[in-house]
């Protein structure tokens, strides 16, 4: 599982000029399946994502995750947006190449499945849409944004 991570201020995506998913202070992770990819590799990429100490605390420290932004118990908002094109491969020339992105029935099984289990686990979670023409805006804080590659 492919994903990057943004801490964002806010962040919404639309489709078709509608707006279907929103968050305010919290993470925007975007994420591709990989051919090969397992539901155990989902839990591991939300247990990261959950833990990730990427807000900072009174100090300026990361030292605060998305279940406890404000180190008062405050939780943030997951803004989850499926994006194939992270498995994108240039090493061949100047088109990328999508062959390491798992198929899309596969794709989505493994994103509904992140989807269904993170909201399972955390109180705010909003979502783009599979395979869909997305217009994602976002403030990223700080700037924060990590690549995470489970495997």
């Amino acid at each position: 599982m492919l994903s990057v991570v943004q801490r964002v201020a806010e962040a919404a995506v639309l489709v078709a000029g509608a707006e279907i998913g929103r968050i305010g202070p919290g993470l925007l992770v975007l994420v591709c399946a990989e051919r090969g990819d397992t539901p155990e590799q989902v839990d591991r990429l939300l247990a990261k994502l959950l833990k990730l100490r990427i807000f900072s605390d009174d100090g300026g420290k990361m030292n605060h995750s998305v279940q406890n932004i404000d180190g008062r118990g405050t939780p943030g908002g997951l803004l989850i947006v499926s994006q194939f094109t992270l498995a994108a491969d240039t090493r061949g020339g100047n088109r990328p190449s999508f062959t390491n992105a798992a198929p899309p029935d596969t794709g989505r099984q493994l994103f509904d499945y992140l989807v269904d289990r993170a909201r399972a686990a955390h109180p705010q979670v909003q979502t783009g849409q599979f395979a869909a023409d997305m217009r994602v805006h976002l403030i990223n804080d700080g700037p924060v944004t990590i690549p995470i590659q489970v495997v």
